[in-house]
């Protein structure tokens, strides 16, 4: 057995980037970790996805470890990402100002420069249980409790104790690449990453964003539902079935209220155009809308941005050569403005159909189309936030909705689920179940998913006129029972894994909720577990 920090020393002069943390048989490791060299050993390196997500964590844990030291009654709780940043919540501090922010910062440089070793230690769940209670934090002491194992790791700074369910950087030397920030409520710490070249990532206001998580973490407040062991206790003591319902009634109500908004503006306010990112619910919530829209006395039309796509030997090619059908160019963006302004002058047109056997455009007489003055057409697609779709559309004519699952349940007040995992986890069950894809294939695919996000959906997130979350507090009980067995299917020997087994280790905190009967069929989640009413 050797510790895995001599063999990347040693390694450490084939990279470009400090090693930060191992890959050992294709689970990560961190280099406190005591391994059999008989296995097969990479590293991650700082300048990657995985090597910057872990600078991250580290340095959030240097902000825990100073908000300690210097208040000891204040909760640090990791909130949300926004503003290019991640955002914080103070819980016990009053009258937090830019100044206060400061004073911070310094102490969380103060550590930095002692480069205090950030140790790693196995200890009996019993007694982790009983430094957390001690320190007050009862939510991870609960968290802990409820796990399936006799021992736990936990990291250590000077006299503060975390639980963290990634691995860290094992020094606090070399972590000066970040910015604190004052933020309404809470602090912004903002970072590099892989696409900043180590610089770090420059403050963007999000209001819009901001505000619906806001929003989204209030509703879990209000269901007393703010941690997963707040939904694990729910769920044993057979409260899930209310739980679901009143969440549900959140999403509809929020629902009616957009649908309201469009029928008061119903003269001028007639292309709705939706868009999200992959696995949001866009089609379920498009649906959901149109269904408001008619107890409003509308007859609104629904239209496929898909049957605007150029025919296939038009379409552009990614570098890879693969053809790229979520760039804006893959669609007749001049054809569909053409298509709406006759529209909302009352003209009739005919509707395109695209054949994706043949790849081309299709004509049928059978299928024209003309609304009348206060009929709404409903647009879901990526691009439906890009003003450059519908830009002869008059903006007073438009109303565009962004929809995207915002996680608002943290593992505890240090350990957050990122939006990204919980819709990852969506389209893991919703392509094995509707897609005949296994796991495997779906991991590979996620990175082009990504990056197709980054370029064509959440630049345009904040020119949404209405921001609408379709997470719920309660899925991932219900999703964890489709998704654990394929995530186990994912073999040891190939990079997939590494991913499968993060996946796993959050999932591992959720009881399983099987009142699924309780999941009505008109629910978003429907649309990845099945027998929604929208879908055949």
């Amino acid at each position: 057995m050797v510790e895995l920090r001599e063999l990347a020393e040693a390694a450490q002069q084939d990279y470009a980037s400090e090693i930060v943390a191992g890959l050992v048989n294709n689970e990560i490791r961190d280099l406190q970790s005591e391994i059999d060299t008989s296995g097969k050993i990479d590293f991650i390196e700082l300048n990657t996805a995985r090597g910057w997500k872990i600078y991250r964590r580290t340095v959030l844990f240097v902000l825990f470890t100073a908000v300690h030291e210097m208040f000891s009654s204040v909760e640090v709780v990791a909130q949300f990402s926004a503003n290019k940043g991640l955002f914080c919540e103070l819980r016990n501090f009053h009258d937090l100002t830019e100044h206060g922010v400061g004073l911070i910062e310094q102490r969380m440089r103060e550590i930095i420069a002692e480069d205090r070793p950030i140790i790693k230690m196995k200890m009996e769940k019993a007694q982790a249980v009983r430094i957390f209670k001690n320190n007050r934090q009862i939510e991870k002491a609960n968290l802990i409790s409820s796990l399936n194992m006799e021992m736990v790791s936990l990291y250590q700074c000077g006299e503060f104790y975390d639980y963290l369910y990634g691995v860290m950087i094992g020094h606090t030397g070399g972590l000066g690449r970040f910015a604190l920030d004052f933020e309404a409520g809470g602090i912004l710490l903002r970072i590099p990453d892989v696409d900043t070249q180590g610089e770090v990532r420059a403050r963007l206001p999000q209001p819009k964003l901001s505000q619906v998580l806001a929003e989204s973490r209030e509703w879990a407040a209000a269901l007393r539902c703010n941690f997963v062991p707040d939904l694990n206790r729910i769920n044993r003591h057979g409260g899930i079935g209310e739980l679901i319902r009143v969440s549900e009634a959140l999403q509809e109500k929020r629902i009616a209220h957009i649908a309201d908004h469009i029928a008061a503006h119903k003269k001028t306010m007639r292309l709705i155009l939706i868009a999200g990112p992959s696995s949001s619910g866009k089609t379920s919530f498009a649906q959901r809308l149109r269904v408001q829209l008619l107890a409003d006395k509308l007859m609104p039309v629904s239209i496929s941005l898909d049957d605007y796509f150029v025919n296939r030997e038009d379409t552009p090619r990614k570098p890879t050569g693969e053809y790229d059908y979520e760039c804006l160019e893959s669609l007749d963006v001049e054809l569909f403005n053409q298509h709406m302004l006759a529209l909302l002058a009352g003209e009739e047109i005919i509707l395109p159909r695209y054949n994706f056997l043949t790849g081309y455009r299709e004509w049928d007489d059978t299928r024209r189309l003309a609304v009348s003055r206060d009929q709404p057409i409903i647009v879901e697609g990526i691009h439906g936030l890009n003003e450059r779709l519908s830009e002869y559309v008059p903006h007073s004519r438009k109303f565009k909705i962004y929809i995207s699952a915002l996680t608002q349940l943290n593992i505890d007040a240090h350990n957050r689920i990122a939006t990204t995992d919980a819709r990852l986890i969506r389209r893991l069950v919703r392509d094995y179940q509707f897609r005949g894809s296994g796991a495997l294939k779906t991991l590979k695919q996620w990175k082009d998913v990504r990056e197709g996000e980054e370029k064509n959906i959440f630049p345009f997130q904040e020119e949404a006129d209405v921001m609408f979350n379709s997470a719920l507090i309660y899925e991932l009980g219900i999703l964890k029972r489709y998704a654990y067995p394929l995530l186990q299917n994912v073999p040891q020997d190939i990079p997939e894994h590494a991913e499968a087994k993060r996946l796993l280790d959050i999932l591992q905190y959720f009881d399983d909720i099987k009142e699924e009967d309780a999941v009505p069929n008109n629910s978003l989640l429907r649309e990845f577990i099945g027998k929604s009413v929208f879908f055949k």
